[in-house]
């Protein structure tokens, strides 16, 4: 089993660069991880890989059949109903391992983004093809639920390539892991940690190398310089210009140096040299690292001036499906910072939802960011960009930028006829203009629901560090203990019963550490 790229070539009808150039790599059995920056390719590769794209030049091999399960799961797998009525022990196997239950397939949208994950890896692995593709898996996981797709994932023996920021399944899983960036593909043997660690041994090695060769190039260049004025009083010398013409003692001189050639000898050892230098100053463009782009975010916001922003007596809330939410009083303070925690299921973005109709602020002083978009929703953030005053989309454009993704591919057109491959941004470049779209704001409230879903690693350090930072009220809904430990000073968890039904309480951040 092997799926092999061999000299592709690949850019969107919209872009003017090329994503790949003659990239030449052959995947076998195993797990790849696919590393890099949101809007560095990885998706782009999948789907090249998948054949849903067509390379400008070169082509992919495929051997036996080619599935990708994508980042999206809004609409319930056509296969799905067939798998809960099937007898195959295989489907009980996996059934048990992802724990999906028989009522899913009643209550698709009522489930939560990552059962269905749950529903469409197991999915995958039921159709058993030649080659997996797997984009983004444990978006939305909790962490048993992690655990449980990380099981099921070691017993697929095909060839399996891996699109994720989560560093503990891709050590789990990988034994090679392909990085793209600005200095291009690189593939390194081993799982993450091995992988980027050689990574950074050999980007270290290589500034040494180009340090070096700089300096090496300033030395030649003294040198040139030295030997230039040399050449320079050698040509002085060598004139007869402004000799007396009754000079003949002079004249002998400069013919007995002409006729000798050592006079000349620092104007050839001068053209040596500039050869010597043309020669090393290419060499030092050759081993220049790509210019790192400077990352930074910031969040401004606004301390409320009421007291309370949220008050809600104790109650109870439909989840669908005969399950319920039981709550406590639900207060929000001017200054509070809320972690939400809870597993799949429980109820944690319906509850979000049903919060914010009853803030006490007016629309454009919240900030929320939803876990997922859909098409029509990224079509209203292009809008909402467009509608921007130079200044303000200036600013945006430079945030999204700022973060580590290039602001250009954000604002293709829609369309560019039948059949034109226009790049459709990732759902990490969405969540980055949309953060970006409230840096233009100053909010009195930021709730946000998985926000480091589906951004690379140094967006999520960039993000953490701009939250801790602002003073407005926060509500965050998280699977990753880490950010909220940093940002977060108390928590709402919420844990689910045996008969499906949630209960919700509130406390300190040693709460927290409970849910985890």
């Amino acid at each position: 089993m092997a799926l092999l790229l061999r000299n592709v070539s690949f850019r969107f009808d919209t872009a003017e660069a090329f994503l790949f150039r003659e990239l030449s790599i052959d995947f076998h059995g195993g797990w790849t991880g696919i590393l890099g920056a949101n809007g560095s390719g990885k998706t782009t590769l999948l789907r090249l890989a998948a054949g849903e794209l067509s390379p400008c030049e070169g082509q992919v091999l495929r051997r036996g059949r080619v599935l990708l399960c994508e980042q999206r799961t809004e609409e319930m797998p056509q296969r799905f109903a067939a798998f809960l009525g099937s007898g195959d022990p295989e489907v009980f196997r996996l059934r048990g391992m992802l724990g999906i239950e028989d009522t899913w397939g009643e209550r698709w949208h009522s489930l939560s983004f990552g059962e269905r994950k749950r529903v469409q890896v197991a999915l995958a692995l039921w159709e058993k093809p030649e080659s997996l593709l797997l984009d983004e898996p444990t978006n939305h996981l909790d962490g048993a639920a992690r655990r449980l797709l990380g099981a099921a994932l070691a017993t697929y023996d095909g060839v399996g390539l891996l699109v994720s920021h989560d560093r503990e399944l891709l050590d789990g899983l990988c034994r090679r892991c392909l990085f793209l960036g600005a200095s291009g593909p690189v593939l390194y043997p081993g799982n993450y940690t091995e992988a980027s660690a050689q990574k950074a041994r050999d980007e270290e090695t290589a500034r040494a190398v180009y340090l070096e060769r700089r300096r090496a190039c300033k030395r030649l260049e003294a040198e040139q310089r030295r030997r230039l004025e040399e050449a320079s009083r050698s040509d002085r010398r060598r004139s007869k210009r402004d000799l007396d013409r009754h000079d003949s003692d002079g004249r002998a001189r400069i013919d007995l140096a002409r006729v000798s050639g050592m006079d000349g000898q620092a104007g050839r050892l001068k053209s040596q040299l500039d050869g010597r230098l043309r020669h090393l100053r290419e060499e030092v463009r050759e081993v220049r690292p790509p210019k790192e782009r400077e990352l930074r975010f910031w969040l401004s916001g606004a301390v409320s001036p009421r007291n309370r922003i949220l008050d809600l007596p104790e109650g109870r809330l439909d989840l669908g499906g005969g399950r319920t939410l039981y709550l406590p009083r639900l207060e929000l303070g001017s200054r509070d910072r809320v972690a939400l925690v809870g597993p799949n299921g429980s109820g944690k973005s319906t509850l979000v939802r049903h919060l914010l109709r009853r803030v006490q602020l007016p629309p454009e002083q919240v900030l929320f960011l939803p876990q997922e978009l859909s098409g029509e929703q990224l079509g209203r953030l292009a809008s909402e960009v467009a509608l921007l005053s130079s200044a303000e989309r200036g600013l945006v454009m430079t945030v999204v930028s700022c973060l580590g993704s290039r602001p250009e591919s954000l604002l293709a057109p829609a369309a560019l006829g039948e059949g034109a491959d226009v790049p459709v941004p990732s759902p990490g470049e969405a969540r980055k203009l949309q953060l970006a779209l409230g840096v233009i704001r100053v909010p009195s409230l930021v709730v946000l629901d998985e926000p480091t879903n589906h951004l690379d690693l140094p967006a999520v350090e960039l993000l953490e560090n701009a939250l801790a930072s602002c003073p407005c009220t926060m509500l965050l809904v998280s699977h990753d203990r880490r950010f909220l430990e940093a940002v977060t000073e108390s928590c709402w968890r919420i844990t689910l019963g045996p008969d499906g039904n949630s209960l919700l309480e509130k406390g300190a951040a040693a709460l927290l550490r409970k849910a985890f």
